[in-house]
């Protein structure tokens, strides 16, 4: 930004445009100033008309004639507003009749009592502009009939012309004007800075080049520049510098080479002789060198090879770290999957799914010992196209992998089956073994079955850190299937204790009696029908096990009353869904269940009790649970009536879906009832039932 043409170009576009715009400036005033003077001399011209008609109108005695005047003046586009004023400052008269009586702005009416009217001027801003004149009415002798001749002015006529037509004609001309003058500009720069480019910039480029290649060495490096008589000038005195410059340059490249010869000649027989000297000192340093470099290198071959044995057992130990690190990550995970569960089906599913995941294994299985009949139990079979069913039992026989395992109680390698004929190629269960390993499953000292892995995925043998890893799995899966076992063992502990006091409720009343069971067995139906997930049938199954526990809290007495209840009987009977819930409430793993049994008696349309809860969030299993409870109720003898037909049972829970029941559900359940699961209904449709409140 700092050459030469940019500032000449600068300067001269600042000298233009600061030109024009003082200019442009002075025009637009001289436009303002014609602006002015066209809507002074237009009102000039209006005012005249108006008092004209004025006139006339007083003349003629026809003072309303007014009001049409300023009507038919006003309908033409510029006149913006018309109306008379005393010098007060209060309208007289206007085109807008609703103005009339008011007064005008107090800025206004401070000037209509000047002596002199401040005349006409422009009053408004932005897009629109208005020209006020003020002008004076005066007494003449022909309104003398109508006003008092000593009144000097009868009124002020006030007229408002828009000049907005004006502004618009002036505004199109100054769009015009300044693009004008902006393409003007543009051309001087252009036409300025071609010039520049071609006389000076050109010229100038050419001597720098002719300059760059004279510093190089290049001695032909001269300008033929004809754009002007100065540049032409310049040129030619470049030329003759260089062709004098060359002289300078190969005379005193003559002289030096011709003092170099004369010093070579003298400085010849001496150096040779120091040379002399000089190489046969540097021949006995060489050697000594040679003698020292040897003793080095025998020096950095041993330290080499110290230095490949060291990187050596550094590398190993490398690996041995890795592989200890990796191990414990992959046990910390297996860890962490092993103890997510507390159910001993899904358990051993993830122990094997686990296992295999870690040991790359095509098969993964637990087997578990029944030592009473000599027996091996398979509970889980992965990775196998035809899946041993639960439960399958094998006999325990020499060629055994597992039966080898639990009699030594020690793991065991194969890594080529081929290697060990003592075992089965062929398991029991259908497949081919290549390579294994089995670790056996202890609980403290006793053996409870083994985990095995078969066939690595990518065709390779296991080995034995492989086999020291599935030991400590099954170590870790041996603590966790006892947690599982003891946990189920607690859970079955509650439940039996539980169910002993739903079947002492129904012991104590024939009409109890099965209840329980029924439900059950209806809602189990319904729950397959809807092809729920395990876990939710197993809390529908307890669900309506446990679905009137709360009863042993209501007097029996009540249960068994066969007159009409009273309004105090009914809300004591209404309690035991609440009771059944804080029976089970101490107990964690049945905090669904109690949930559902808290809302078996809850409606659909949200009228049910004890809570009044929306459908919307009722659990599904809730909703099952109601329908299943109400069927038998229904279908079974009373203390106050005997058991419904089959068929009103049906129209009862059709009657009701939508209000009392899910109407979604009700459907289904009738298709059990009337279709293939009939036969298993029918037969307790027909038995005696205890009262379900």
């Amino acid at each position: 930004m700092n050459t030469l043409k940019i500032k000449i170009l600068g300067l001269i576009t600042t000298i233009v445009v600061t030109i024009i715009a003082v200019v442009f400036y002075f025009n637009f005033q001289m436009q303002r100033d014609m602006l002015n003077e066209i809507a002074r001399h237009h009102t000039g011209i209006l005012v005249e008309t108006i008092k004209n008609s004025l006139n006339n109108a007083m003349r003629s005695g026809h003072a309303e004639d007014i009001h049409k005047v300023f009507t038919r003046i006003i309908g033409q586009k510029p006149i913006k507003g018309l109306r008379i004023v005393d010098e007060s400052g209060k309208i007289l008269n206007s085109a807008d009749l609703d103005e009339v009586g008011r007064m005008v702005p107090d800025e206004e009416r401070a000037d209509l009592k000047l002596p002199v009217l401040p005349g006409m001027h422009i009053t408004g801003t932005g897009r629109e502009q208005v020209y006020d004149s003020y002008t004076r009415i005066l007494n003449v002798p022909e309104c003398y009939r109508c006003h008092d001749p000593s009144q000097k002015v009868l009124g002020i006529l006030e007229i408002e012309l828009s000049v907005d037509y004006l502004n618009d004609f002036i505004a199109r001309q100054r769009n015009t004007t300044t693009l004008s003058a902006m393409l003007l500009v543009v051309l001087i720069i252009i036409t300025i800075f071609a010039f520049l480019i071609f006389y000076v910039d050109k010229p100038i480029r050419q001597l720098v080049s002719s300059m760059e290649r004279l510093e190089e060495g290049d001695f032909e490096a001269k300008t033929a520049i004809e754009s002007s008589a100065e540049m032409q000038l310049l040129s030619s005195h470049f030329n003759r510098m260089i062709d004098r410059f060359k002289n300078m340059m190969e005379s005193a490249i003559y002289q030096e080479r011709e003092l170099a010869r004369a010093q070579e000649n003298l400085a010849h027989h001496r150096e040779i002789h120091l040379m002399n000297q000089k190489l046969e000192e540097q021949i006995e340093e060489i050697e000594a060198l040679n003698i020292s470099l040897e003793e080095r290198i025998e020096e950095i071959e041993e330290a080499n090879y110290k230095i490949a044995d060291l990187a050596g057992d550094l590398e190993d130990k490398n690996t041995n770290l890795e592989n200890a690190v990796a191990r414990l990550s992959t046990l910390y995970k297996v860890g962490l999957a092993i103890n997510s569960t507390m159910e001993i089906h899904k358990l051993f599913n993830l122990i094997v799914q686990t296992t295999m995941e870690t040991l790359h294994a095509h098969i993964g299985y637990i087997i578990l010992h029944d030592p009473e009949g000599n027996a091996l139990k398979v509970t889980t079979l992965l990775g196998h196209e035809n899946v041993a069913p639960e439960g399958t039992s094998l006999q325990m026989k020499p060629s055994s992998v597992s039966t080898w395992v639990i009699t030594t109680r020690k793991p065991l390698l194969i890594a080529d089956i081929n290697k060990a004929p003592e075992f089965d190629r062929f398991s029991a269960l259908g497949y081919e073994r290549k390579t294994l390993i089995c670790a056996p499953l202890m609980i403290k000292d006793e053996i409870i079955g083994t985990i095995t892995v078969v066939n690595k995925l990518d065709n390779s043998v296991y080995t034995s850190d492989e086999l020291d890893l599935l030991t400590t799995i099954a170590a870790q899966a041996s603590i966790a299937i006892k947690n599982a076992k003891l946990y189920e063992e607690q859970q079955k502990t509650y439940m039996n204790t539980i169910h002993a006091l739903v079947s002492a409720i129904e012991a104590s009343d024939s009409y109890t009696r099965g209840h329980s069971e029924r439900v059950t067995r209806y809602s189990l139906e319904l729950a397959k029908k809807l092809d729920l997930p395990h876990e939710r049938m197993k809390v529908i199954e307890r669900a309506a096990i446990l679905h009137d526990i709360g009863k042993i809290g209501v007097d029996l007495t009540l249960l068994h009353k066969e007159g009409k209840l009273s309004p105090e009987d009914i809300h004591h009977l209404q309690q035991h869904p609440v009771i059944g819930m804080k029976i089970l409430e101490p107990i964690d793993f049945l905090q669904d269940v109690r949930l559902c049994i808290g809302q078996h008696h809850e409606r659909y349309d949200g009228q049910g009790y004890p809570h009044n809860v929306p459908a919307d969030q009722l659990l599904l299993e809730s909703r099952i649970l109601a329908i299943a409870d109400a069927f038998d109720a229904m279908t079974s003898d009373r203390p106050y009536r005997k058991a419904l037909s089959l068929e009103i049972a049906i129209k009862e829970l059709r009657d009701n879906a939508g209000t009392q029941f899910d109407p979604a559900l009700v459907p289904l359940f009738v298709e059990i009832l009337e279709g293939k699961y009939a036969r298993i209904l029918a037969p307790s449709v027909l038995q005696s039932c205890a009262p379900a409140v």
